[in-house]
């Protein structure tokens, strides 16, 4: 199957192989956030219109996430939707993904850590989509996570500063 563009290039009715990328999308978060508790607040956000129905969209998120102990992790919406998360199991948590810190490791709070993921969604529309990932922590009330910053956020050398993003690619479907 293939998906017609039109006026993409300033040409008509160039046909798209299935599989091929129609657009991107990309949003930075460049600043810090810092989210106390196990309530989930907004990070950042990508907005993409589709051109067919028929398209997927290929949400690829890389974010600097860290917390100052354990447990802090990133949820992925379309709309109001979660979606990306693991199958129901007791109760687990369900998030797309997870801070890597450890508050038992060595010197830990210095480090900032990096966790992506990537979700294939199918969103049946050409209509604006908004992809938007939160974060928070999903057992401790007291636990700190921080975006694009380690725990310690002093001034020293070995003190990084880091980026994240959310970029969507519609592939023809």
């Amino acid at each position: 199957m293939t998906t017609t563009i039109t006026g993409a290039t300033g040409i008509d009715n160039i046909q798209a192989a299935t599989g091929a990328v129609l657009q991107v999308v990309s949003t930075t978060k460049s600043d810090t956030q810092t989210i106390s508790g196990t309530t989930f607040v907004d990070v950042m956000s990508a907005t993409i219109t589709p051109t067919s129905t028929s398209s997927k969209i290929m949400v690829t998120v890389t974010m600097a996430i860290n917390c100052n102990e354990r447990y802090s992790a990133a949820k992925l919406y379309r709309d109001s939707t979660q979606i990306g998360l693991g199958d129901t199991d007791g109760n687990r948590a369900r998030v797309f993904l997870s801070a890597q810190n450890n508050q038992n490791a060595t010197n830990d709070q210095f480090v900032m850590h990096s966790s992506s993921s990537s979700y294939l969604d199918s969103p049946a529309t050409t209509s604006a989509v908004v992809y938007k990932i939160q974060a928070g922590n999903t057992y401790n009330s007291p636990v700190v996570t921080y975006i694009n910053s380690p725990v310690d956020g002093g001034n020293a050398l070995y003190i990084h500063r880091g980026i994240s993003t959310i970029t969507l690619q519609e592939i023809a479907g």
